[in-house]
Order: structure tokens, then sequence, then C-alpha cells
């Protein structure tokens, strides 16, 4: 299976983000589009592994607390009427 790589261009990259980059480019030994696809990489995952995090956490305060059903009270407030 063959895997296209998407083209990117990156308008208006801060000067000092632009030297990082370069440097940890150098760093690692690498050019500095491997080093942009390798951060844009780490950041997807990380973003992942933090919503499946919070979405974990949620879910725990759901289960915890109990929720009342809105219809009940929507049908009492109109009886009284």
């Amino acid at each position: 299976m063959k895997i296209t790589m998407a083209n990117v261009l990156v308008r208006d990259l801060d000067d000092d983000v632009l030297k990082q980059l370069k440097a940890a480019a150098k760093a690692h030994g690498r050019s500095l589009q491997a080093e942009i696809h390798d951060v844009l990489q780490r950041a997807s995952t990380r973003n992942l592994a933090e919503t499946r995090r919070l979405s974990a956490q949620w879910l725990k305060r759901l289960r915890k607390s109990s929720q009342s059903d809105s219809t009940g009270m929507v049908r009492e407030d109109r009886d009284k009427r």
C-alpha cells in the first residue's frame, strides 16, 4: 500500500520558530522538512491521546452522577398550569 504525502505550504512562520525548527533538525541530523514532519506527527498523536484522556474523565464523571430526566420535569411543570 502506497501512502501519498500531502504538500503543505506554511506562510508567515515566525522567525524564532523557524530558527528553533532548523536547530532541532540539525541536532537530530535531518532535513528541515523531516523535522517539521516529525513535529506535526508528534502533535497529532499527543492531541489524540489528550482527547481520549479527557473523554475518559468525562465518562467517569457522568457514570458517578445521577442524571435527571428532563421529560419528567417538563411534564410536572406543564401539569401545574
